[in-house]
Parts: C-alpha cells; sequence; structure tokens
C-alpha cells in the first residue's frame, strides 16, 4: 500500500515514493522527530535554497556556538517550505574513518531530504 505526499498548503503532489523512506526508527545525527525522511526525491517538485547560519556563543545555550549548513526544500508550486536537506545520510563508502576511528564528517554522506509531517497532507492509495 503506497501514500501520496501532498504540499498542505496547496495540495501539490510532491512525488515523493514510500519506496524512499527511511524507517521511523533510522538513527540520524540531526534527529527525525515530527519528520518524514527521504533517500532521493524528484527535484524538479522543489526549489532548494542554501542556508549558512553561524549564531555566535552570546544567542545560544553554550558557549561554542552553532554553525548550521543545510538546504530549504520548498514547494515549487506555492513556495512554502516543506522540510531541509541534511548531509547525515548513509555513509557513501565503506571506508573505516579518518585513522580508522570509525565514521565521522570526513567521510562522505549521501542527502538526506527531511520533511515536516506538519507541511504535508498524506493520502493512502487503496
Amino acid at each position: 500500500m503506497a501514500s501520496i505526499y501532498s504540499c498542505r498548503e496547496c495540495g501539490t503532489d510532491l512525488n515523493l515514493r514510500t519506496t524512499h523512506l527511511f524507517p521511523p526508527d533510522f538513527y540520524f545525527e540531526a534527529g527525525n522527530k515530527g519528520t518524514l525522511s527521504f533517500a532521493m526525491v524528484d527535484e524538479t517538485k522543489f526549489k532548494f535554497e542554501k542556508e549558512d547560519k553561524f549564531r555566535p556563543f552570546f544567542e545560544t545555550i553554550d558557549y561554542w556556538g552553532i554553525q548550521r549548513n543545510r538546504t530549504k526544500i520548498k514547494c515549487n508550486s506555492c513556495g512554502k517550505l516543506v522540510g531541509h536537506v541534511y548531509d547525515d545520510g548513509p555513509p557513501l563508502t565503506d571506508s573505516p574513518g579518518q585513522w580508522h576511528f570509525g565514521p565521522s564528517q570526513v567521510i562522505p554522506r549521501a542527502p538526506r531530504y527531511r520533511f515536516k509531517t506538519k507541511t504535508l497532507k498524506i493520502t493512502t492509495e487503496t
């Protein structure tokens, strides 16, 4: 049984496929709460906008600051923000990592397309 994922704002079918959906218990560094994560998407349905934010230490809880590199995913029809692209998907190589200490940010990772469930209208095909 497949699901149809549409933009809640304008109703456009976003052409997201259940077969590309990561399992809900799959671990991601950036979390997965209240979202659905896909391994690939139909890029003609979306606009992608780079976001590079750096918040200095006095605006954060800790003293080290937060640097966020991600890409916004917006509906191509209405421009509504529906999610973000993260680079914390599965590793693209079988490498044990730098100095063989295990996976790290040095190992290239597949993109993960993370959609907020509240921005999607999900209907099930029967």
